[in-house]
């Protein structure tokens, strides 16, 4: 099937993605805040869907897609420590992949994802499902952690990601409370 003019197609994301970036941009851009993300389950769907929105460079300044472990050490600075202690998917290293997005960028607020998208990779204390998140302030107190744990099920690997991309997009929006972590980093 041949492809269109650009103008015919406006977005291959899911009308919901695109409506959520588009109140992160609109509200980041009216508070004068620049966002930026660091991503692992969702692989970049965070950062596709805000970069869908017309005019989203003026909030976001870039986007870390940290699949691996060696990235998330390499990239966002995570200790070799946090990841053997607490594991990839844990408060601790969401915590630490958001404090280094924010380190790495001009952003005043960061949010990063990681979880187990499945259809493998879980275990019965991390099930597929299971998605960890966690957002950093610029000037905010570091030892305050601000993060939440979500257990979607199995919902597919797509319902998944598409799931903890939405809930990433939530914690963009200036002033939207976060739960308090559940263990310590």
């Amino acid at each position: 099937m041949p492809y269109g003019p650009p103008a015919m197609m406006d977005t291959i994301l899911p009308e919901a993605l695109v409506e959520a970036a588009r109140k992160v941009v609109d509200a980041n851009r009216a508070a004068g805040r620049k966002v930026a993300v660091a991503e692992s389950c969702t692989g970049g769907l965070v950062c596709a869907a805000i970069t869908e929105i017309p005019g989203s460079s003026e909030v976001l300044t870039g986007g870390f897609v940290t699949y691996s472990n060696e990235a998330k050490m390499a990239e966002l600075k995570v200790s070799r420590d946090v990841l053997e202690t607490f594991g990839a998917v844990s408060i601790a290293t969401a915590w630490s992949m958001a404090q280094g997005a924010l380190e790495a960028s001009n952003a005043d607020v960061a949010v990063a994802i990681t979880g187990v998208a499945g259809p493998g990779g879980g275990s019965e204390k991390k099930p597929v499902g299971h998605v960890v998140f966690a957002r950093a302030e610029r000037d905010a107190n570091p030892d305050v952690v601000v993060a939440d744990t979500r257990e979607f099920g199995d919902l597919g690997r797509g319902g998944v990601r598409l799931q903890a991309a939405l809930c990433a997009l939530e914690l963009l929006l200036p002033g939207e409370p976060a739960a308090p972590a559940t263990e310590s980093p």
